[in-house]
């Protein structure tokens, strides 16, 4: 069943600057083949239920195993007989939206 999820997989309790960490989960994430996309605040994963929850576990333990005191947030989508959500719910809002700049300047 296709499943789009949204995860932040971080270290917890080693200081303030966690990129290196998080890019460790990220690798993890991205070497799935799985589509995926990583925002400031989350990464998007989708694909087949057990395959997504697979990479989020492996993405998980590859600090865990380090012991680092991991966690993990986690949002999922499963909705039945729908495919490529993570772009195509982005497009419905832009196609509303006129193709307005998703990033618009401040004066």
């Amino acid at each position: 069943m296709n499943t789009l999820v949204a995860v932040s997989i971080a270290p917890f309790g080693i200081g303030d600057e966690l990129a290196a960490e998080v890019a460790e989960v990220v690798k993890v994430i991205r070497a799935s083949g799985l589509p995926n996309r990583t925002t400031a605040m989350f990464t998007e994963i989708e694909g087949p239920w057990d395959e997504v929850m697979q990479v989020v576990k492996e993405a998980t333990f590859v600090l865990a195993k380090k012991g680092i005191r991991t966690e993990v947030v986690l949002k999922a989508d499963v909705r039945p007989g729908f495919t490529n959500m993570m772009t195509s719910k982005v497009e419905k809002i832009n196609k509303i939206l006129g193709g307005e700049n998703e990033h618009p300047q401040k004066a």
